[in-house]
């Protein structure tokens, strides 16, 4: 099974450069880590690093970093969580690269259900955005689904169907700010790490772009509790 998925992922990764130099643009590439660690039984320590492309890789569109604190309400569950992010980002304006750097802090929620195979998970996010000439704030929500295939469960060395959609509103005009649509395939490696490939689509309100992303789950605890 890891050799299927491993087949999966390089032939993901052979499309983002192949349409890297074909279309000029039109698809990027995002690789992701994401860190989930326990601290305590409640406290839960939150880490990623997104190195985002306008290409396959090399054409830098943005690196963002975010970390925060985590605190469970109930067991493994309801989790509230308070984090800084660092986004370098390097836009094209007309024609020539530029780059912006934003400071932000965001206060979440999520909560996590199970429904036989589906496992069902809300996000409710506010981001207090700390531009280098503006300030913003914008609410996200996130509608996520993993669906084990060949387990019944989220158990190590299962491969899994993954999608979510989530949107983005700002505080002021104009509200709507952009919706992320999310398909993809995962392999839970062990218990504490799994990996995902897919790609997600991104729609803003005069445009919209593909996105090729690889993600990699880590949630070893950092206590024996």
């Amino acid at each position: 099974m890891r050799t299927i998925f491993r087949n999966i992922a390089l032939g993901i990764f052979s499309l983002t450069t192949t349409f890297s130099f074909a279309q000029k643009n039109d698809l990027g590439a995002w690789y992701m880590y994401f860190g989930n660690n326990k601290i305590s039984k409640k406290l839960n320590l939150h880490n990623e690093i997104q190195y985002r492309n306008f290409d396959g890789i090399g054409d830098l569109e943005q690196l963002l970093i975010r970390t925060g604190i985590g605190y469970d309400l109930t067991e493994n569950n309801n989790n509230i969580l308070l984090g800084y992010g660092f986004i370098l980002s390097r836009p094209y304006v007309n024609g020539e690269k530029t780059e912006n750097i934003e400071h932000r802090i965001f206060q979440q929620y999520i909560t996590k259900q199970k429904f036989g195979r589906f496992n069902i998970q809300h996000r409710y996010r506010l981001e207090e955005r700390f531009l280098q000439d503006d300030f913003r704030m914008r609410f996200r929500y996130l509608l996520g689904l993993n669906i084990p295939i060949t387990n019944k469960e989220m158990s190590p060395k299962t491969l899994y169907a993954s999608a979510y959609n989530e949107i983005f509103l700002h505080f002021d005009s104009p509200v709507f700010d952009r919706n992320r649509v999310y398909g993809a395939l995962g392999y839970v490696i062990n218990k504490n790490m799994r990996i995902e490939a897919g790609y997600m689509n991104q729609i803003q309100e005069n445009k919209h772009r593909g996105q090729i992303q690889i993600g990699f789950y880590n949630n070893i605890p950092f206590t024996k509790d």
